[in-house]
């Protein structure tokens, strides 16, 4: 974990997102090493084999059950704690094609649970919120979604994976500009929790234009995916031997970084804002009304006492276990009324402002991590 610390400092970036964890495994020395660098950690709270399944919506209905969420609690009870841990996702990419909306009940209904067992069992209020594929079809609904109904509800942020830049562009080309409008009276920070497309060389030109005030008031940052090589191509760091070794795309990321300045103070985001209007159901969008699944009554238990050693990454998994939910709940009923303290950095200062933020997210992506044996290892 040191090496890559260095590589995260030498890149100047202040968050890495992990995408799997292991929940049964002690963190402090990791994290740690992070704080020390002055970097948090985005954190997704699922696993493959702890997660939705979105094949259709019998599959949705029984994988939301009690012993899925156990394991997301699990991972809540294992980062709570840690100053420099910045905010959970519920999800990454459950919708992720134009026919599969009926999954976004269940995501939100995720949201809701954890940021009630936050409300109930910790001592700070950690940002909760989906990370949304950007499907063209869809992407605005989901936004609007994500951001409507009661405060129990609501994400505390709207992140999407976006490819849309592919060098050479620009804020106009890449169609950034009329994303930019159509969020601008958003009321809850956004940001891009995936960017760097590979069609071409990546001279990461979007770096400039995502600290610009042209997109400040709107987006608070982004995460470049992503940190080490994997099959897709993606990566800017190799694996050889056991030794981790910036390529090219490394360097060409270190000096984007280093020739953007963060904006200086609130970025321009708007001071005030409200829940969006719910989304009308429609071919693109397979939602009818608001109601939301009730929390499998099984996972109560956790609620009132904890969810207990994580099952980790060797758990039997949880697709098709446990008591699923029953029924649906009404809004408002639950208990995670709290809104983020602004303290970490994508807070804004404002409970309902719309994005930007003082400190925007200069980050990398991960694709896995995991303790063993008190160090922090990178797949």
């Amino acid at each position: 974990m040191r090496r890559d610390v260095e590589n995260f400092k030498s890149l100047g970036i202040n968050t890495i997102r992990v995408y799997t964890i292991d929940n049964s495994k002690n963190h402090d020395e990791g994290m740690k090493l992070l704080d020390d660098a002055g970097i948090y950690l985005a954190l997704d709270a699922n696993t493959p084999k702890y997660s939705l399944n979105r094949e259709n919506l019998a599959t949705l209905r029984r994988s939301y059950n009690d012993v899925y969420l156990q394991n997301v609690f699990a991972t809540i009870d294992a980062f709570a704690d840690y100053n420099n841990l910045l905010l959970f996702f519920s999800g990454n990419e459950v919708i992720n094609e134009r026919n599969n909306t009926n999954a976004a009940p269940f995501i939100k209904a995720v949201t809701r649970d954890m940021k009630q067992y936050i409300s109930n069992r910790k001592s700070r209020a950690i940002p909760v919120g989906y990370s949304a594929a950007d499907v063209a079809e869809n992407i605005e609904e989901q936004a609007l979604y994500f951001n409507c109904g009661t405060d129990d509800e609501r994400s505390d942020f709207f992140a999407f994976n976006d490819y849309s830049w592919c060098d050479p562009s620009s804020f106009q080309i890449s169609g950034w500009d009329k994303k930019v409008e159509t969020y601008k009276d958003y009321s809850k920070p956004i940001f891009l929790s995936e960017f760097g497309c590979i069609t071409n060389t990546r001279e990461w030109g979007e770096i400039a234009s995502l600290y610009h005030t042209n997109m400040t008031g709107v987006y608070s940052g982004g995460l470049a995916y992503e940190y080490t090589v994997e099959p897709n191509g993606y990566g800017i760091v190799e694996i050889q031997n056991g030794k981790i070794e910036p390529n090219a795309d490394f360097d060409r990321l270190k000096a984007a970084y280093a020739k953007t300045k963060n904006p200086s103070g609130n970025g321009g985001f708007k001071e005030n804002g409200r829940a969006s209007q719910c989304p009308s159901e429609s071919e693109e969008w397979e939602v009818e009304g608001t109601a939301l699944p009730a929390m499998p009554k099984n996972a109560q238990k956790y609620m009132d006492g904890g969810a207990g050693t994580g099952p980790g990454l060797s758990g039997a998994g949880s697709h098709f276990a446990g008591s699923a939910s029953e029924g649906t709940a009404t809004a408002g009923s639950g208990q995670a009324t709290r809104t983020p303290n602004g303290a970490a950095a994508t807070g804004s200062s404002n409970a309902g402002a719309a994005a930007s933020v003082e400190i925007p997210i200069r980050a990398v992506g991960m694709v896995a991590a995991s303790v063993l044996f008190g160090a922090v290892l990178l797949f």
